[in-house]
């Protein structure tokens, strides 16, 4: 075969580092965090929008347009907008917090701990970027943030699937009393749960689809993931079961136990997050003091800093890519 004939992949450029998580001629919802806020704000004038110089990077733009005197621009100080932010909530406001969860899990924790979470203050955290949803190298790739949240008491932590995750976790964040960190999806957002009668509730996780052979429970954009591997996987190599966790914490036991406990299963948990600390070894403390032992695997990112370059070429380098998780499942079973 001749050089001219032989198939070439086109050159991803830079752009791919920052590209939508949505495949091709997937469906969208644009900026459904901002567009949600701004709706449900409009009869809640204690509900305020703050940001550390990125409303636009966190959709929060659009609050800032509709509610200008609501909105407060912190600049580049992630502590002083976590401290602001609890500030405002000691004042009988519902301050929406919005940055890159690099910056408020790692420049911002002592924040987090001291200032909201220990007084139990009414802060909702939106933070972009959760794990590895950025091309940019660790600077910016958020691997480790849930199983830095976590061991925060009074936290409540949300990873959404999609764009109707985040809309309605919108409103349950503000009914919600006491604090909340939220892993942000923003600008072009997949839209996939509206296929499964699906709602979103704080601390309640969502059996999408059923399967005898293989059980992942996931979070965040790896629901989406699990639920194409479960597609492409019908009618062949096995029937994948989907239960979608999108609270972290507090943990749904109850369901997950109930569901793990099935027999002739295999479990995977899957999570766009490192291995270390996050839904996989949450998941794994429950079956063990609960006695549950079915052959149990991760999915999830290595322990260890990350490359910066192309989502694509990283979501399969690591694994969490629909057709790397096929290829594991296939290799297990």
């Amino acid at each position: 075969m001749s050089a001219d004939q032989k198939t070439v992949k086109p050159r991803l450029t830079t752009s791919a580092m920052i590209a939508s998580i949505a495949s091709e001629g997937q469906r969208v919802r644009a900026a459904p965090f901002g567009k949600a806020l701004v709706e449900y704000a409009a009869d809640r004038p204690e509900v305020v929008g703050m940001t550390a110089d990125l409303a636009k990077y966190t959709d929060l733009h659009l609050f800032a347009q509709a509610y200008p005197d609501r909105f407060f621009q912190m600049g580049m100080a992630e502590q002083l907008l976590m401290g602001a932010a609890g500030g405002m909530a000691k004042e009988g406001f519902i301050p929406f917090a919005t940055t890159y969860a690099v910056f408020a899990s790692r420049r911002a924790y002592d924040f987090v701990h001291q200032v909201i979470a220990e007084e139990n203050l009414n802060v909702k955290l939106a933070c972009a970027l959760p794990g590895l949803t950025s091309g940019y190298g660790p600077s910016h790739q958020a691997t480790e943030d849930i199983a830095m949240m976590r061991g925060i008491p009074n936290l409540t932590i949300i990873d959404p699937c999609d764009a109707l995750d985040v809309e309605q976790m919108v409103p349950a964040a503000i009914e919600h009393k006491g604090p909340v960190y939220m892993r942000l999806l923003r600008g072009q957002v997949p839209l996939v749960l509206d296929e499964y009668d699906y709602k979103f509730e704080i601390g309640r996780a969502k059996m999408l689809r059923d399967g005898k052979d293989v059980l992942i429970i996931s979070s965040g954009i790896m629901t989406m993931r699990a639920l194409e591997v479960a597609n492409e996987m019908a009618g062949g190599a096995a029937e994948v079961a989907v239960l979608h966790v999108p609270t972290i914490k507090p943990l749904d036991t109850d369901t997950i136990l109930r569901e793990a406990s099935r027999s002739g299963r295999m479990v995977i948990v899957a999570e766009n997050h490192s291995v270390i600390g996050g839904l996989g070894e949450a998941v794994a403390g429950a079956l063990m003091r609960a006695r549950i032992s079915p052959e149990f695997h991760q999915i999830g990112l290595p322990d260890r800093f990350l490359d910066a370059g192309a989502l694509p070429t990283l979501h399969d380098r690591y694994g969490i890519s629909t057709a790397s998780i096929v290829t594991f499942i296939k290799s297990k079973l």
